[in-house]
């Protein structure tokens, strides 16, 4: 039986609004809905009068003139980059043209991540942290300060930042209530993605996630168990399939996703070989050459 995940949904969006989303913490999503970022970016400020930013967003006029209109005398202290995916980053140099704040990150965006260029995952080339982090640094400012946690998986840069004050996780990509994340290799790998998903499952103090996309989860331990055990059972309906004899990932994917609309097969796919990978390293699952897209699988 398949893994239930308590999905959350939202209401449309005004664009631009600044949304008080809890205690000190402010929203202003961008105009830049896709099957990948649901309404659109979530972009975060934390605190009063010398604040922080949480993933500026896309290289968008009208969404980078929202979030400096929001902070409008204040000063922005800082800028915390989950990844660099260009929905998350390319909005930061902008600001901190317009503030002088530093950008914190992992680093620039891998070589590995070899996306076609056409949709909101592409990367952010031109990104390079002011300051790089990695698991377990802090960044403070006045009233606020944030562990940084190394999430690699939906890419390898990818860090979640714990506001230790509220006792909850500006999570990115890496969780979201909204969806399950695509883990797209070569860059994107389904083992660290597992453990990332335990790191934090193995942290119950946490009370509430806010991913850049989609609405805060506040049951985040029931959310990110279920993310887990769905990826476990990923990996049984695989090895279901290839119990019938050697199949190609778009075979296996029309029959996992039946019934998902047909224009996320692709991206499922992608997921799907990030699964594989991971088995064939792990000699549960066989292949006719390299674990490749178009690769023929089998079980061992």
């Amino acid at each position: 039986m398949a893994v239930s995940i308590p999905f959350l949904t939202e209401p449309e969006v005004d664009y631009g609004a600044v949304v008080e989303m809890a205690p000190g913490l402010r929203r202003v999503i961008a105009n830049n809905p896709s099957k990948f970022t649901y309404r659109g970016t979530g972009t975060y400020i934390v605190g009063q009068g010398r604040v922080a930013i949480v993933d500026p967003g896309p290289d968008d006029a009208d969404h980078v003139a929202a979030v400096l209109a929001a902070v409008d005398g204040e000063q922005v202290e800082a800028m915390l980059i989950t990844h660099t995916h260009r929905d998350h980053s390319p909005a930061s140099r902008a600001v901190a043209e317009a503030t002088g704040a530093p950008a914190y990150g992992f680093g620039p965006h891998p070589a590995a991540d070899t996306d076609d260029g056409e949709s909101e995952e592409r990367g952010d080339t031109d990104f390079a942290p002011d300051m790089a982090v990695v698991h377990g640094d802090v960044v403070e400012g006045p009233g606020w300060s944030f562990e940084c946690l190394y999430t690699p998986g939906h890419i390898s840069n990818h860090v979640a930042y714990r506001w230790r004050e509220a006792t909850g996780v500006f999570t990115g990509d890496h969780i979201m209530g909204w969806s399950t994340t695509i883990i797209p290799p070569p860059d994107g790998n389904m083992t660290d993605y597992l453990a990332s998903l335990r790191l934090l499952a193995d942290s119950p103090g946490d009370r509430a996630y806010w991913p850049t996309h989609g609405p805060p989860v506040t049951e985040p331990q029931v959310l990110v168990e279920a993310l887990y055990a769905h990826r476990l059972d990923r990996e049984r309906q695989i090895l279901e399939c290839l119990a019938t004899g050697p199949q190609t990932i778009a075979e296996m994917v029309g029959a996992m996703y039946a019934d998902v609309a047909s224009e996320l097969h692709e991206p499922a796919a992608r997921s799907v070989l990030a699964h594989l990978i991971a088995m064939v390293g792990k000699g549960r699952v066989g292949t006719d050459g390299e674990a490749t897209a178009e690769a023929v699988y089998f079980r061992e």
